[in-house]
């Protein structure tokens, strides 16, 4: 179905107060959705449980920022981020994410907890024009190197700084 979705170029905005959430299993199956969820990717409950989360991967992310966050949530850590969704009729919608391991009371992983947020409007301008950057480098490094290729890329544009103080910034300054 996913390839089937032509993009519209329109944007969907969450409300001030509005958020996503969602629940995953370690394999990324959405197993929760909540209405906000279901309205802004315009899916159906059962059109999404079951379903591997990238259901809503929006072909403009950066697939670095993903390793990324998988990287991240696999050390048991929280990953924020600004996240380009889709929704299944075409059009885009941008979030300021928060995933975190979903731990059993022993702390075993059984999956992931999601909260989506607004994002600032500075934060998705900026963001935008790094991720254009990572996607462009990901295509010319091709798929073998698309991922080290577009992580070395986000590197060297942060300077230093780590992706998750600097969307922190983004979203909060």
């Amino acid at each position: 179905m996913k390839g089937q979705i032509v993009l519209t170029g329109r944007e969907v905005r969450l409300g001030d107060n509005e958020q996503i959430i969602s629940k995953t299993d370690l394999k990324g199956r959405i197993i929760y959705a909540n209405r906000a969820f279901m309205r802004i990717s315009d899916f159906a409950e059962p059109d999404l449980l079951g379903i591997q989360h990238n259901i809503v991967r929006h072909p403009e992310m950066p697939r670095g920022v993903f390793h990324l966050m998988w990287e991240t949530l696999k050390s048991g850590q929280e990953f924020f981020g600004f996240i380009k969704n889709l929704t299944s009729n075409g059009d885009h919608y941008w979030v300021f994410a928060n995933v975190t391991p979903d731990r059993e009371p022993g702390g075993e992983v059984v999956g992931y907890f999601s909260v989506r947020r607004r994002p600032s409007a500075k934060g998705v301008a900026t963001i935008q024009a790094l991720y254009a950057g990572m996607l462009a480098v990901e295509r010319s490094a091709g798929a073998a190197r698309a991922i080290d290729a577009s992580r070395a890329h986000l590197a060297e544009r942060l300077g230093g700084q780590s992706y998750e103080r600097f969307v922190l910034a983004q979203q909060l300054g």
